[in-house]
């Protein structure tokens, strides 16, 4: 595995990576992970590995892999809602991927708006290397909803 993809910590739960290889999952396994989560759709760029080849490859290193595709740059509530869902009922920890990490990311902070303090979810992210400052609102509006 290279270091540019060496998994990035959120919180004790999650972690993200950009676009993984199918011959990655036996080091992610050896990093402790229980469950991979795609957020990427199929064919999303023509060089990317199929989500069958990970699904394959995540259960031969024993890993349980789910696949909850998201379109870039349009995350629905219903997304949000669905990866809420999948982090609870997932065993963890729990790496999710898609082309950067950063839909992940932003998965992960919209779903945790409420759950945990804005602060702490925008420094999370930051140290990861993702900057939500353009979600700031929307995280502190959520938070106010709960």
């Amino acid at each position: 595995m290279t270091e540019d993809l060496l998994p990035r910590m959120l919180d004790e739960d999650i972690s993200v990576l950009p676009q993984i290889d199918p011959s990655d999952l036996t080091d992610l396994a050896g990093f402790g992970f229980k469950t991979i989560i795609n957020n990427r759709p199929e064919n999303e760029e023509s060089e990317q590995p199929s989500i069958v080849s990970i699904a394959e490859a995540a259960a031969a290193a024993g890993l349980t892999f789910h696949s909850q595709p998201v379109v870039s740059g349009a995350i629905t509530f219903n997304d949000v809602a669905d990866f809420q869902d999948l982090m609870e009922k997932a065993e963890k920890p729990v790496l999710a991927y898609c082309r950067s990490g950063t839909r992940c990311t932003m998965l992960w902070a919209l779903a945790s708006a409420g759950h945990k303090p804005t602060e702490e979810i925008m420094t999370n992210a930051a140290a990861a290397g993702y900057n939500l400052d353009g979600l700031r609102r929307q995280l502190e509006s959520l938070a106010q909803a709960d």
